[in-house]
């Protein structure tokens, strides 16, 4: 008879929206730029896929368009300071949980 396995208590004390969403990465010590997207975000943290390595306990900042889920119903770019908690291997990518510690709205851009 197989073993029953009890399911992963959840560590999170805040709810998480599953979406994806495009973002521009920055690693604290590179000006350079990288593409990641996201698998779920909440308020203060976010877990995304990118193919640029990181560590734990790396500063980032990352560039991305919130959904009006999180905001009063209109979308809003935003740019987020956040730290690298924990790093996983997925393929090709890395997969990465981060704690965002700021979160500053971006001006609009009249086009």
């Amino acid at each position: 008879m197989p073993e029953s396995k009890t399911p992963k208590t959840e560590r999170r004390s805040r709810n998480r929206l599953v979406k994806r969403l495009d973002v521009r990465l920055r690693k604290a010590q590179d000006s350079t730029s990288h593409t990641a997207h996201t698998r779920d975000v909440s308020r203060h943290g976010v877990f995304l896929y990118t193919q640029s390595p990181l560590v734990e306990g790396a500063e980032v900042e990352l560039v991305m368009m919130l959904p009006p889920e999180f905001t009063a119903g209109e979308k809003c770019w935003v740019c987020c300071q956040a730290q690298v908690r924990r790093v996983e291997r997925v393929g090709q990518d890395f997969g990465i949980a981060a704690e965002i510690h700021r979160i500053e709205a971006l001006p609009e851009i009249p086009g």
